[in-house]
C-alpha cells in the first residue's frame, strides 16, 4: 500500500486552474481500483492519497500522470507500507507479510 503525499508547489490559485484535471485523474483511479481515499491537507499545502493493488513502479508512473505534476504545480513524496491491520472495510488491501 502507498501514501501519496503532494506538496504544492505553486500558490492555491495556481493549483486550482488545475484542479478540475485533477478530479478526473482521481476519479479515473478510483474506478479502476488503485485509489482507496484522499483529500487535502489541512493546512491546504498539499494532498494525500491511499492507494494499494499496485507496484511502486505503477504508483510513480501514476503520480508523474497528475496533471498538477505535469503543470508542475506539486511535487510528490511516495511512501510504501506494509498494511498489515484495517478495518473491515479496508479488509481486502490487508496484507501478510510472513506469507
Amino acid at each position: 500500500m502507498f501514501i501519496m503525499e503532494l506538496t504544492y508547489t505553486a500558490p492555491v490559485e495556481t493549483v486550482e486552474e488545475h484542479m478540475d484535471a485533477h478530479i478526473a485523474w482521481l476519479d479515473g483511479h478510483y474506478a479502476s481500483g488503485v485509489f482507496l481515499a484522499s483529500g487535502r491537507k489541512v493546512p491546504r499545502d498539499g494532498g494525500v492519497i491511499l492507494a494499494g493493488g499496485a507496484s511502486r513502479a505503477e504508483i510513480e508512473k501514476i503520480a508523474a500522470e497528475d496533471p498538477f505534476t505535469v503543470a508542475g504545480v506539486c511535487a510528490y513524496r511516495i511512501t510504501e507500507f506494509i498494511a498489515t491491520k484495517t478495518s473491515s472495510d479496508l479488509a481486502s488491501v490487508r496484507e501478510n507479510p510472513l506469507a
